[in-house]
């Protein structure tokens, strides 16, 4: 196998990062943590029918560059 194509640290082969979506929902968690990422989708609207049939509040919308477009609250 080529070197190319193995993690020099881990010896592990090469994989291709995830697609980027266009829109992340965000649960900001807790103080001192980092936002982790609930959901990640290329439909709008599927991901605000997600927000809206949440329980819990605090979940944010965001699009590809991290604007932030809608809360569930």
């Amino acid at each position: 196998m080529s070197r190319a194509f193995v993690k020099e640290d881990e010896g592990e082969r090469w994989q291709a990062p995830p697609p980027l979506r266009a829109y992340r929902i965000l649960w900001p968690g807790d103080l001192g943590r980092p936002p982790e990422v609930v959901k990640e989708t290329d439909d709008l609207l599927d991901a605000l029918r997600w927000l809206r049939g949440r329980d819990r509040s605090n979940f944010e919308l965001r699009d590809g560059q991290g604007v932030l477009l809608a809360t569930a609250s």
